[in-house]
């Protein structure tokens, strides 16, 4: 998407060459107005969701009018609103539907907004209003039904949990609502329905059996009641095979990671909510450990049963947990989040840690429920039944690390992505480091502090502590070494005491996220050679010139027929146009280059390209939508006659009565006074505008200095120059047969129609040569109406393109374009994944401006701040 304006590689803000037929800018507009605006253009999208507005309107009516806002509805009323077996047992029915109508509290309220914006909205475009309706009051009461008949037997069957959650009540709307989103993921493509049932229902389940509420039982009934609804209820979309494991290697990582994170995800629920009810709770202390309560630590100090050992320990555990050491109490769940993160990006190093973790997190677990049961059974007070529930909750969490484990084998070859040997020893290295120099620091300045701590410590006291200090008590307990000999009590020591764990975790912590994060893989081979090639043997689109740029690496296909450039950005592996090289091999490179992706961790984007990328990426099942209009010119019936194209013909006349000429050269055998001006010609901008020139499918100075670009530059008699543009060759069978133009500079004082000059010149002199065709190059964010209906996000392109028309000028580049009567073909940008947007876009900017300084940032802001656009179209033209 090469473009031939100075905003392109230089130029800037300019919309078009010629100031003087510049459309005006608008005057500039304040923030709380472009606020407003932007507030505006999420009204059509609220308008169309009348049932959505409607219930979160009359939900917080009936919070304010009952006080229910801060706390929920009171005992009173929750007694005759609330849901569960004692109001369905007596005969109250309308508890239903009215559990729908209040929240728990205030943070409840806003959650349930925020859910029912994300699910309602949605469905109730896709089916509307009144289907969605009826799938809220179905998913509500058939949840609520499902999930009080669901505690009367598990309560029956002599569960504790459950028989402790008969006599309970719960308010909440979240039960319909995410009976509405599973309802609705039926009618979604396979992609969109796995990853939204997934979500929805992994959450529930997490909820259900850690935090373990009445209404966290209910809203797994409205679940299953959405789930049986969207299979019964007639789609829009034919029936596909949403439940299985994706065919490719990437979204197989996604699952596992998010399997993989769930033991942890779990405990994170119950510190979350604060609610300890479910059956795996007790699971919580292996990931996330609690301090100790005051009344712990006061029979553990005072009285006839005071233990001063297990006193000192409870000092130094809340000691902990009231400073920045509170990290240590997170360790283990942080790793295993890092773990995952590393199994989506397939790493194999990730994968024998994940398996490492699991095996020695089942055998803390089979430690933990022995020591549990234990003291059940040393415990006179224990009720009957306790040790029994616990044995069989105990057999559940020892099932969640067995899953874990057998899934890894099963998906072990998508994770074998190796890092560089010097990766792993540099993460072993690290932490062992960490742990040499901070030990001997705890262990020095300790010994020098000992007046500090009571009882004052040995040496070797010291030296058989310091490793305690680096784990959570839960696991000094599994040990037996949960005992501290000594407690800091000087504020020096203190610091001391808390920073060691911190400070050791975090460089351990840092170092494997690093080690899991980097997209680099190790053995990738240069083929910058055989791609360079493979363009001049067979070519490929206007703008495949580019891939010899700097910055792009070239992938070749394993039959070395074809060859895509690309660039890693974070995760995005982002193409710079087609594939290229012999025409029947291009289509299958597609899916060559995504396996390719997939195997080292990266989610591919195939930017500016052609209808014939979008074909192939569309036998895919990918999703496009056009970046850029590209204009094309074909050379041999090419006459300047007619009416049509009476201002190039202006342009021609006025140059010659100038004494302005038209001359090619090459930049790097230009002579220095040329070269110099060039350069002036750039910078002039540059200092101008201040605003950051962009890379990528935007050529500057660097890419000018090539010898196959060919440049044409106006001169005056004085040899002065007035305007400049670079032209990139098409290959086949090694010659150029076409020319793409790039970059793209003129005089502030120079000749007014410089542009058209040179461009009319150029394809003259192409068509003199015998070239088939010259390329205009893409216009970004700017396209022709072709009379298509435009999807959601294609239409937010159009909205970005208008906002940044006062800076850059894409639009009023496209409407310069057509003065050359050229041919139109959309550039598009193909991507696999939707959910990748957000990073795709963060990619092309990188891409596009990958060295933007803070200062240039705040300028190109101040721009949008409403600077007129028709200065800087002035700068352009």
């Amino acid at each position: 998407m090469s473009t031939p304006v100075d905003s392109a590689a230089g130029r800037g803000p300019s919309q078009g060459p010629d100031a003087d037929r510049a459309p005006t800018a608008s005057a500039p507009q304040g923030r709380l107005q472009r606020w407003l605006r932007a507030a505006s253009g999420a009204l059509p999208l609220l308008r169309k969701a009348p049932l959505t507005l409607g219930f979160l309107a009359a939900l917080w009516i009936v919070a304010i009018a009952t006080g229910s806002v801060a706390h929920g509805p009171g005992d009173s009323l929750l007694k005759s609103v609330g849901a569960g077996t004692p109001t369905l047992a007596g005969g109250r029915v309308w508890t239903l539907l009215s559990s729908g109508l209040w929240c728990s509290g205030l943070w409840s309220y806003l959650a349930v907004t925020v859910l029912a914006l994300l699910l309602l909205i949605p469905a109730e475009r896709r089916s509307g209003s009144l289907r969605t309706g009826v799938l809220l009051v179905v998913c509500q009461v058939g949840g609520v039904l499902l999930g009080a008949i669901g505690i009367e037997l598990g309560s029956a069957a002599g569960d504790l949990w459950l028989d402790e959650a008969v006599g309970q009540l719960a308010v909440g709307p979240s039960v319909g609502i995410v009976g509405v989103g599973l309802a609705l993921s039926a009618d979604l493509t396979a992609l969109w329905r796995r990853r939204l049932r997934l979500l929805l229902i992994v959450t529930c389940l997490l909820f259900t059996f850690y935090a373990g509420e009445v209404l966290d039982i209910l809203r797994l009934g409205g679940a299953a009641t959405g789930l049986l609804a969207g299979l019964l209820l007639p789609r829009h979309r034919a029936p596909r095979r949403g439940w299985r494991l994706a065919s490719s290697h990437a979204e197989t990582r996604v699952l596992v990671a998010l399997f993989a994170a769930t033991s942890a995800l779990g405990p994170a629920v119950t510190w979350i909510t604060d609610s300890q009810s479910g059956p795996l709770a007790i699971y919580r202390n292996l990931f996330i450990d609690d301090a100790p309560v005051p009344d712990e630590i006061e029979r553990a100090c005072t009285g006839s049963a005071a233990d001063p050992g297990l006193c000192r320990e409870l000092h130094a555990d809340q000691i902990l947990s009231n400073s920045p050491s509170v990290l240590i109490l997170l360790v283990p769940a942080l790793i295993l989040v890092i773990i995952a993160i590393g199994l989506w990006r397939g790493r194999r190093m990730a994968w024998w840690a994940a398996l490492v973790f699991e095996l020695a997190l089942g055998a803390a677990t089979l430690r933990y429920t022995l020591i549990a049961l234990q003291g059940f059974r040393d415990d006179p007070t224990t009720e009957p039944g306790v040790t029994t529930a616990l044995i069989v909750y105990s057999s559940l969490l020892m099932l969640v690390p067995l899953a874990v484990i057998v899934v890894l084998l099963l998906t072990r070859r998508h994770f074998a992505l190796r890092a560089p040997r010097w990766s792993a020893l540099a993460l072993l290295g690290a932490a062992a480091l960490a742990f040499v120099v901070v030990g001997a620091l705890y262990i020095k300045f300790g010994y020098d502090l000992r007046d500090q701590f009571a009882p004052e410590p040995s040496f070797h006291q010291l030296l058989v502590d310091y490793p305690e200090r680096l784990l959570p008590p839960t696991y000094l307990a599994l040990f037996g070494t949960e005992n501290a000999a000594f407690v800091p009590v000087g504020g020096t020591a203190k610091a001391l005491y808390v920073a060691v764990g911190p400070v050791f975790w975090l460089v351990t912590l840092a170092g494997l996220f690093l080690a899991f994060w980097r997209a680099n893989a190790s053995g990738r081979q240069d083929s910058t050679q055989r791609a360079q090639a493979l363009l001049e043997q067979y070519g490929g689109s206007a703008i495949s010139y580019m891939t010899t740029w700097p910055g792009n690496t070239h992938w070749i296909s394993p039959n070395g027929r074809a060859a895509v450039a690309y660039r890693v950005v974070g995760t995005i592996a982002l193409t710079l146009g087609d594939p290229y090289g012999a025409p029947q091999a291009r289509a299958a490179a597609v899916a060559e280059f995504t396996a390719h992706c997939d195997s080292q961790g990266w989610s591919p984007c195939f930017y500016s390209v052609t209808a014939a990328t979008r074909e192939a990426t569309d036998g895919l099942g990918w999703s496009a939508v056009q970046v850029a209009e590209d204009t094309f010119l074909p050379l041999p019936e090419l006459a300047f006659t007619g009416k049509k194209w009476q201002d190039v013909r202006t342009a021609l006349n006025k140059a010659g009565k100038a004494g302005i000429t038209a001359q090619w050269t090459a930049f790097p055998t230009a002579s220095l006074a040329l070269q110099e001006q060039i350069r002036a010609l750039s910078e002039e901008w540059v200092a101008d505008k201040g605003l950051p020139e962009m890379g990528f499918t935007l050529g500057g100075l660097d890419e000018l200095d090539d010898p196959r670009v060919r440049c044409l530059v106006a001169l005056d008699a004085d040899g002065r120059l007035h305007g400049i543009t670079s032209w990139l060759p098409s290959y086949q069978q090694g010659e150029p047969v076409g020319w793409t133009l790039d970059f793209m500079r003129r005089s502030n004082e120079g000749f007014r129609g410089v542009m058209e000059f040179l461009i009319a010149s150029a394809a003259l002199g192409f068509k003199e040569e015998g070239a088939r065709f010259m390329s205009l190059s893409g216009a970004p964010l700017a396209r022709i109406d072709r009379g298509e209906q435009a999807v959601p996000l294609q239409r937010l392109l159009d909205v970005a393109g208008q906002a940044l028309e006062p800076v850059y000028g894409f639009r009023s580049l496209l409407a310069f374009k057509a003065k050359f009567q050229p041919e139109y073909q959309p550039l598009y940008m193909a991507y696999p994944d939707p959910a990748q947007l957000a990073l795709i876009g963060t990619a092309i900017g990188k891409a596009y401006l990958p060295h933007t300084t803070p200062a240039q940032l705040l300028r190109l802001s101040r721009q949008f701040a409403g600077r007129p656009a028709a200065q800087g179209v002035r700068g352009a033209a």
